[in-house]
């Protein structure tokens, strides 16, 4: 027989605090924390061009664009990512 190990699930203000002194990034989806693959420079240039493509196509509206490293919060999934 095979024991199910026990999830631990996590409040939002335990994964902030928890993130602060991590040495890698992680992600936070509804109690869970998820860690993140480390980034290379090839998926990163793509992310500029499309970003910079992005702000472009949406100048004049009320929109903010992100490259990376800044972590949101999404209210409506409870949701921490970057």
């Amino acid at each position: 027989m095979l024991l199910q190990d026990k999830k631990r699930y996590y409040t939002a203000d335990e994964y902030l605090e928890l993130e602060e002194a991590a040495d890698y990034k992680s992600e936070y989806r509804d109690g869970e924390i998820v860690p993140m693959a480390g980034g290379t420079t090839n998926p990163n240039k793509i992310a500029l061009n499309f970003a910079a493509h992005l702000k472009f196509a949406l100048k004049g509206q009320a929109y903010d664009i992100y490259i990376g490293d800044v972590r949101l919060w999404i209210p409506d999934y409870r949701h921490y990512t970057y």
